[in-house]
């Protein structure tokens, strides 16, 4: 099975996933001046699609045929404004049961860590 390729969203907001391979992912954001919110910061919501995009690309790299999955719940912790920069998020699936994996991501910019995630998804 191969990770989907038309996801317009990820399009509208510059997302590429770069990797994904044995419950692993990486993905990058590109910074443009349109994902910026008025403290002239790239918006929270970029940082968290792009967590949310990861882990959903590292579970689906442990997906059998016809499994497909979802998202549960994420937390992410935003640890200090990204910047003028691309975003670059690492994430590897923590543990995968027959209906749930649970997954981290780190969310860097500039080469400084700027927010951690964690996140279940379901399996079905």
């Amino acid at each position: 099975m191969q990770y989907r390729k038309d996801f317009p969203y990820a399009d509208l907001i510059g997302l590429e996933i770069d990797s994904i391979e044995s419950g692993m992912s990486i993905c990058t954001i590109p910074f443009k001046k349109d994902l910026l919110n008025p403290n002239d910061v790239v918006h929270g919501g970029v940082i968290y699609s792009i967590a949310d995009t990861g882990m959903g690309a590292a579970v689906f790299s442990t997906l059998e045929d016809g499994e497909f999955c979802a998202t549960l719940e994420i937390k992410i912790m935003y640890l200090k404004p990204a910047g003028h920069f691309d975003l670059i998020c690492h994430t590897q699936v923590i543990k995968k049961g027959r209906r749930v994996a649970f997954l981290e991501s780190e969310i860097l910019s500039n080469k400084e860590l700027i927010a951690k995630a964690s996140g279940s998804f379901a399996i079905f």
